[in-house]
């Protein structure tokens, strides 16, 4: 069962990190980092570069030793464990493949090295070649084989070992869209398939909303919320996941509290709000989706705004419109967006129940109450 704060029950946990501090020489890598993947959880460690997602692996898979902090594994601490006997098997971001071995002997080295008998071994590279459609390329050596076919050898070379958890750094990287697109859709397979842990490392917000179950927004070595999909969509507990969840973008705009405290004033004019609980002069951050503004109906209360860019995406069109001097982004539908041309005025509606507020100063969600 999910508990708060990320964190799940003792049997159902395939890993738990508590606590956890990273040092190299006088930079912090990883700051009291602390979250569980509960046991089969598709897992995503999302954020920008150097936020501490490859080192987050690395700690968990025994190749970086921790200054500080816990790391269980299936509730064995292996903080001071060596790698062999974790369970566990990575896949980096460089693929890491042995140039000089043909497919079948990158697949059969990890097996050998753990003294698995042959017939064995070779029954594993015949189901995993199958499985990853490489059985016409076992004898090819890495630099034949398109970049595709190396992320599927570096996968399945993980995948042999038949390990209890998965760690992925950025695998997809190095690929092209459509083959990013294609191999996002065979991780989601294997992972049906094989039911195990995956902890997946990514920078790229649609690589993290369409495979985590589960997600972990990092910021500077430790996590900022963990939650579903749509809870980082729909609650964002600040700014910093609030900005980074969401294609378009969150639109963000400064905003203060009436005087009586009842509403907001914004730089396109009053919004009636359920009442923020900050202080008066606290300055603070309006946040609205682009997807949850909408064009007005009949004679609705509405703000005639100026159009400054139309962006056709297919079956939506994202429609900037001009806020005293900023933009404020919306998305329409393709009929809804039909005819509509910069320079025109949409009537539009901010529907207040749609609006998240953040303290400027911290970034924090503000509360509100009727």
């Amino acid at each position: 069962m999910q508990q708060g704060n990320g964190q799940t029950d003792e049997a159902e946990t395939a890993v738990r990190l508590r606590g956890v501090d990273k040092n190299f020489g006088d930079v912090e890598a990883l700051k009291d980092l602390s979250f569980d993947v509960a046991t089969g959880k598709f897992f995503v460690l999302f954020g920008p570069s150097s936020v501490g997602k490859t080192t987050t692996l690395r700690a968990i898979a025994g190749l970086e030793k921790i200054n500080a902090g816990k790391i269980e594994l299936n509730g064995r601490d292996v903080a001071d464990a060596p790698i062999r006997g974790r369970g566990v098997a990575m896949v980096f971001q460089s693929f890491a493949l042995y140039p000089h071995l043909s497919v079948a002997d990158n697949f059969a080295y990890p097996l050998k090295e753990s003294g698995l008998p042959a017939a064995e071994i070779k029954q594993r590279i015949g189901e995993t070649v199958e499985m990853l459609s490489l059985s016409h390329r076992t004898g090819n050596l890495p630099s034949t084989l398109s970049g595709g076919e190396q992320q599927r050898v570096a996968l399945g070379r993980a995948l042999i070992q038949r390990p209890n958890i998965l760690l992925l750094d950025e695998p997809l990287t190095n690929l092209d869209a459509k083959l990013r697109h294609d191999m996002r859709a065979e991780l989601k397979r294997l992972h049906r398939q094989f039911g195990m842990t995956i902890i997946y490392a990514t920078p790229d917000e649609l690589e993290a909303l369409s495979m985590g179950e589960d997600i972990a927004v990092m910021e500077e070595g430790h996590v900022v919320q963990q939650g579903s999909p749509d809870e980082l969509y729909e609650t964002p507990d600040n700014l910093y996941v609030a900005a980074k969840i969401g294609s378009p973008h969150m639109n963000l705009l400064d905003v203060s509290v009436n005087e009586d405290g009842d509403g907001l004033q914004t730089p396109f004019g009053p919004l009636e709000t359920k009442r923020p609980q900050v202080s008066g002069d606290e300055a603070i951050v309006m946040g609205i989706r682009p997807s949850d503004i909408r064009l007005a109906r009949d004679a609705e209360p509405h703000l005639n705004l100026k159009v400054q860019l139309v962006e056709p995406l297919g079956d939506i069109t994202v429609v900037s419109v001009d806020v005293a001097g900023s933009s404020l982004r919306l998305v329409l539908p393709e009929a809804g967006a039909l005819g509509v041309k910069p320079g025109h005025e949409l009537p539009i509606v901010i529907p207040p129940e749609r609006v998240h507020l953040f303290r400027k100063a911290d970034g924090t969600v503000v509360s509100t109450a009727m």
